[in-house]
C-alpha cells in the first residue's frame, strides 16, 4: 500500500511516518515545514520521503499513484485558530475538502481525516458523549472540524473511502514536540520550574490518548476492509483515559517528584466533555490504547533526563504553534495567509 500523510514534520507526522514503513507500508509524507526549526531529540528508526507543499497547494497530478492519503495538516489547536478564524476556515475546512475532492479525482480510494474530539464543545454533567451525540463546537479549529466531516462524509461511495477519526487529546513525547497541550505542557512546567500552576480549578473533564495510539489507529484505518470504514467517525482514545484537569495534574505531579502544584480559579472556558470509545474497538478489533496518563508522563520524564531539557528548550517557539507562526510573520518569512513569503 501506497500512502501520502500530510502534516508529516509535525508532531504527530514525525511519529506516524516511521511507524506506518514499519508496518510495511510504503508512506510518503507532505508538510509545508512551519515547524521544522523545533527536533527536540533525534530518533531511531526508517524515515520517509517528504514533499514540500503547502495543502492549499497540493494538485491532483500530487495524489496520483497513492492507495490512500491520511491527512493531518491543519493549523492545529484553539489558540492558534482563534487568531485569524476567517483564515483557519480557509485552510483547515477549504483545504482539506479541497484535498479530498482531488484524492478522489486522482483515483485514491482510502482517505483518513485527524478529527477531533473538540468536536463535541461542551458536554452536560452527567453525560458521555458518542458518535452520535450531537456535536457542539466552540472554536473555529473545532468548527473546521465538524465541517470537514459533514462534507467529505458526503463523498463516500464505492470508488472513495473516507473515515473520520476523531482523536482526544493527544499527549506524549515526539521529536517534533508540542507543549501547547495539556499533559505536556505539565509535564514541562514540572520538569523545568517544579511547580505546575493551573490557569483554573482543573475541573473540566479532557480525553486524553498517546501520539502512539493515534498512530495505530490511522493504520488500522488505512487497512481495514473498506465496508467497515467507508464513512465512518471513530472516536479515538479509551473510557479508562477522560480525565478532569486536576487529575491530570496530580498524575504530572507524582511523577515529578518535589513539585508543587497550585491550583487556581474557576475558569470562563466552558469547554468540558467526556467521551465514549467503544466503536473503534468494535469495529477495527485489535485497536488498543496501549498508554495512559501515568506511562505517557513517564515517558516525557525519561526523555526531559536524557537530554538535560532546558527551561529554554521548553518555551522555545517550534514548540508551542502559536509561538512559532507569530516568529514567521514577525520576521516576513511569512505572509498574512501563512504562503511563505520570503526567498
Amino acid at each position: 500500500m501506497r500512502v501520502l500523510f500530510t502534516g508529516a514534520d509535525g508532531y504527530i507526522g514525525a511519529l506516524l511516518g516511521p511507524y506506518l514503513i514499519e508496518q510495511g507500508i510504503e508512506a510518503v509524507g507532505l508538510d509545508t515545514g512551519y515547524y521544522r526549526q523545533g527536533w527536540l531529540y533525534p530518533m531511531r528508526g526508517p524515515r520517509p520521503a517528504v514533499i514540500t507543499k503547502d495543502l492549499r497547494e497540493i494538485t491532483a497530478e500530487d495524489l496520483e499513484g497513492f492507495d490512500g492519503v491520511a491527512h493531518l495538516a491543519e493549523l492545529s489547536n484553539d489558540p492558534l485558530g482563534q487568531q485569524d478564524p476567517q483564515l483557519t476556515h480557509e485552510i483547515n475546512h477549504g483545504g482539506s475538502v479541497r484535498l479530498a475532492q482531488l484524492a478522489r479525482k486522482a483515483g485514491v480510494k482510502r482517505f483518513v481525516y485527524m478529527s477531533s474530539c473538540s468536536v463535541y464543545g461542551v458536554g452536560a454533567p452527567d453525560q458521555i458523549l458518542d458518535e452520535e451525540s450531537p456535536v457542539n463546537p466552540q472554536t473555529a479549529y473545532a468548527e473546521c472540524k465538524a465541517k470537514v466531516e459533514h462534507d467529505v462524509s458526503a463523498m463516500a461511495g464505492d470508488d472513495f473511502e473516507p473515515c473520520f477519526l476523531r482523536n482526544a487529546t493527544a499527549y506524549g513525547a515526539s521529536p517534533r514536540q508540542r507543549f501547547d497541550i495539556v499533559l505536556n505542557d505539565l509535564c514541562g512546567l514540572a520538569w523545568t520550574t517544579k511547580q505546575i500552576k493551573l490557569l483554573s480549578d482543573g475541573s473540566p473533564w479532557r480525553p486524553l490518548v498517546h501520539a502512539l495510539d493515534m498512530c495505530q489507529a490511522v493504520h488500522l484505518s488505512l487497512t481495514a476492509p473498506p465496508d467497515r470504514i467507508r464513512g465512518q467517525i471513530f472516536n479515538v482514545g479509551s473510557n479508562q483515559q477522560n480525565y478532569r484537569v486536576i487529575e491530570i495534574a496530580r498524575i504530572v505531579a507524582n511523577e515529578f517528584s518535589g513539585c508543587e502544584l497550585i491550583v487556581g480559579e474557576p475558569s470562563a472556558d466552558n469547554r468540558s466533555y467526556r467521551v465514549n470509545f467503544d466503536k473503534i474497538g468494535h469495529v477495527l478489533p485489535t485497536f488498543e490504547a496501549r498508554w495512559t496518563a501515568e506511562s505517557g508522563a513517564r515517558q516525557m520524564h525519561d526523555v526531559f533526563e536524557r537530554i538535560a531539557m532546558s527551561e529554554d528548550d521548553f518555551r522555545a517557539p517550534p514548540y508551542t504553534r502559536l509561538k512559532m507562526l507569530m516568529k514567521h510573520r514577525q520576521s516576513g518569512l511569512l505572509d498574512d495567509k501563512l504562503f511563505w513569503a520570503y526567498p
